[in-house]
C-alpha cells in the first residue's frame, strides 16, 4: 500500500475528511507519493551502507578505503573479499584471522610462522609457480600482513629430497612406473 492510502486510512476514523472528489484526497496522494520516494532511497541507502547486501555504491566506497584497488572482481567476489578484511578485528593478526582472511579474498595461500622470531612464510599449496596476477595477490598479501614482520614466499615445488621421502630406492620409483609430469 502507498504512503498516501496508509494517511487515508489514518485520517478516516476522524470523520471530518471527503475524500471522493476533494482536494485534501490529492494532497494526500502528492504528499504519499513523495514519502514513497523517500522510501526508496532509505531502503537503498540500507542495501548500499551493508557490506553484505551492497551491490553498487556501496561497494565502490568501501573499496576506496582500502589501499588497492580490485577492477577484476565482481561484486560478489568484491563483497566477500571486503567482508573478509573487515574481519580482521582491531589488528588481530592471528595466523587463524589472516588465513580466514587470504581465504576471503579468494587468494589460495597459508600463513604460517617462522622460520625465527617475526617472520612469516606464506605459501600455496595448489600452486607450482605464482597465481594469476601475481603482483595484485602480493600486494594484496602484504597489505593484510602487519608491516613489522618479514615475509617470504614458498611454491610448491618436487625436489630430490621430496621424491627420496616418498621412494626410498630407484626400484621402488620404477615400481610405481611414474613419468616426471605424474610425480610433479
Amino acid at each position: 500500500m502507498s504512503c498516501g492510502g496508509q494517511l487515508r486510512d489514518l485520517l478516516e476514523p476522524l470523520g471530518v475528511y471527503r475524500w471522493e472528489g476533494s482536494f485534501q484526497w490529492g494532497e494526500l496522494k502528492s504528499a504519499g507519493a513523495v514519502l514513497d520516494g523517500v522510501g526508496e532511497a532509505l531502503a537503498l541507502l540500507r542495501q548500499e551502507m551493508n557490506p553484505a547486501t551492497a551491490q553498487g555504491e556501496g561497494l565502490q566506497l568501501l573499496s576506496s578505503l582500502l589501499s588497492r584497488e580490485y577492477e577484476d572482481k565482481d561484486s560478489q567476489g568484491l563483497r566477500d573479499c571486503l567482508t573478509a578484511l573487515l574481519r580482521v578485528n582491531q589488528g588481530c593478526f592471528t595466523l587463524a584471522a589472516v588465513n580466514d582472511a587470504l581465504k576471503g579474498c579468494g587468494i589460495p595461500a597459508q600463513v604460517e610462522e617462522g622460520p625465527g622470531p617475526l617472520r612469516l612464510t606464506v605459501y600455496f599449496p595448489q600452486n607450482k609457480e605464482p597465481p594469476k596476477h601475481w603482483a595484485l595477490v602480493r600486494g594484496l598479501i602484504e597489505d593484510l600482513l602487519p608491516c613489522h614482520v618479514e615475509i617470504s614466499y614458498r611454491f610448491r615445488a618436487v625436489t630430490w629430497e621430496s621424491v627420496e621421502a616418498a621412494y626410498p630406492s630407484w626400484a621402488a620409483l620404477e615400481a610405481a612406473g611414474l613419468l616426471w609430469e605424474a610425480l610433479d
